[in-house]
């Protein structure tokens, strides 16, 4: 008995560094059994089921769909067709345009440059990039000529300002009809189908010279935030945002299949584009059509380019990106890479409007640093659990992180528009439904 228990003690000392090696660690995605993770395979099927009906329907080509929980994943398919004419069939492993998932890359890489001490999340913008100095607030537009006056901002624009969207810059493009006519005439683009040779500072210094829509932090609106924030990057390190993005997010988490331009030898991999016709049924998409301006389907540019828009300029894979949300999952540790503390993911997924309503979404809608948030306001509204974070892209994908289940998720259409978008709210209830 005397020589069992020290056997005993040291086997539980080993457990507890293996426990705590693995912490730290971070989980690493592997395929799993979906019993084994409390799901039913069975259950889980039905996901094929509503995809393919929609698919019947005309109404969607095709789907990418992976659910991890534990880091396990319990299912990851392509459905349907990439090229539904000459009946390509959608692979899995397709690159896709992940659009304002970008956002939440962004995200990370300022919150780095906050623990490394480089800035703080209220410190004013103008104070790296003194274009921004003394903002002015649109007053009045004349959509005659796109010309209108102004009135001083009541305050600077911060760096928590452009993270929780409440800077007051709108979109190029896609927003406000009369900031879509400013931004066009002062030649500011909405980061996304470009042509080759724009730049990222050349973007960002001529939008610091226009107006905003209103006063920062007196409103949520969705805008051009994160790309200024990608320029706020290039200025406090010195390298291009794609670089940094390289060096301290994809190569460390092996994110090896996101690019904002795609390799030759990856460029046949890029999902197909596909839009509407008259009757709402799915068509390939022309290879360049008018979206306040000239849109670029095979955007990411496959020829290359050097303009690196934070807010909407990357592709990925479903798995690549599911990467990175089970970093963000772990607590910001991934395969023995530490990204970022659990600290600043706190304040990430922590509502940071306060009493400001998300616009078109009503006011219990929170938003963090990057994502939209399940908060006790929102809470018993969707399948969601409780401080689920997420956020999805123009091109009708979507994804959620869900702390309580340990579950990551995305789900992923290359459309726009798509009318019916209400696949990715049922494809939410599939997966949930298929918890035991």
């Amino acid at each position: 008995m005397k020589k069992i228990i020290p056997l005993l003690f040291l086997l539980v000392c080993f457990c507890k560094t293996q426990i705590h090696a693995q912490s730290v660690k971070g989980t690493v995605l592997t395929i799993g059994s979906p019993e084994k993770n409390n799901f039913s395979a069975e259950r889980l099927s039905h996901i094929d089921k509503v995809v393919q009906q929609y698919i019947d329907s005309g109404w969607i080509n095709g789907a990418i769909a992976l659910v991890a929980k534990n880091g396990q994943i319990v299912y990851y398919k392509g459905i349907g067709f990439d090229d539904k004419e000459n009946k390509q069939p959608m692979k899995k492993d397709a690159i896709f345009r992940i659009a304002s998932q970008t956002k939440a890359i962004t995200s990370v890489a300022i919150m780095q440059l906050v623990e490394e001490g480089k800035i703080l999340l209220d410190d004013q913008i103008w104070k790296y990039i003194p274009a921004f100095r003394m903002p002015v607030v649109l007053d009045k537009f004349n959509p005659k000529d796109s010309s209108y006056t102004t009135l001083p901002a009541k305050k600077e624009i911060t760096i928590r300002d452009l993270l929780t969207h409440t800077s007051g810059i709108g979109y190029a493009q896609i927003g406000a009809p009369q900031m879509n006519a400013i931004y066009s005439k002062a030649g500011v683009y909405g980061g996304i189908g470009l042509p080759a040779g724009m730049k990222l500072s050349t973007n960002i210094l001529r939008l610091a010279k226009l107006p905003l829509m209103h006063s920062p932090g007196e409103k949520w609106t969705y805008g051009l935030n994160d790309d200024v924030l990608g320029y706020l990057v290039e200025v406090l390190t010195g390298l291009s945002f794609n670089e940094y993005l390289k060096k301290n997010i994809f190569e460390p988490l092996g994110m090896k299949d996101t690019y904002f331009y795609i390799p030759q030898e990856k460029q046949s991999r890029l999902a197909k584009l596909y839009t509407e016709d008259s009757l709402k049924h799915a068509i390939k998409m022309p290879e360049i059509i008018q979206v306040n301006g000239d849109f670029y389907r095979d955007y990411p540019n496959t020829k290359g380019g050097t303009f690196y828009s934070g807010g909407g300029g990357l592709a990925s894979t479903a798995y690549d990106y599911a990467i990175f949300m089970q970093m963000l999952l772990n607590g910001g540790d991934y395969n023995g890479k530490h990204i970022l503390s659990k600290a600043s993911i706190r304040l990430m997924t922590t509502n940071q409007i306060g009493n400001l309503s998300r616009s078109g979404l009503g006011a219990d809608t929170k938003f963090g640093l990057g994502f939209e948030l399940v908060t006790p306001s929102s809470y018993g509204k969707s399948y969601y659990s409780m401080d689920t974070f997420s956020w999805g892209g123009m091109f009708s994908s979507s994804y959620w992180i869900d702390p309580k289940e340990k579950i990551v998720a995305q789900f992923v259409l290359q459309m726009l528009p798509s009318s019916h978008g209400d696949i990715n709210e049922k494809f939410k209830v599939q997966v949930y439904q298929a918890l035991q």
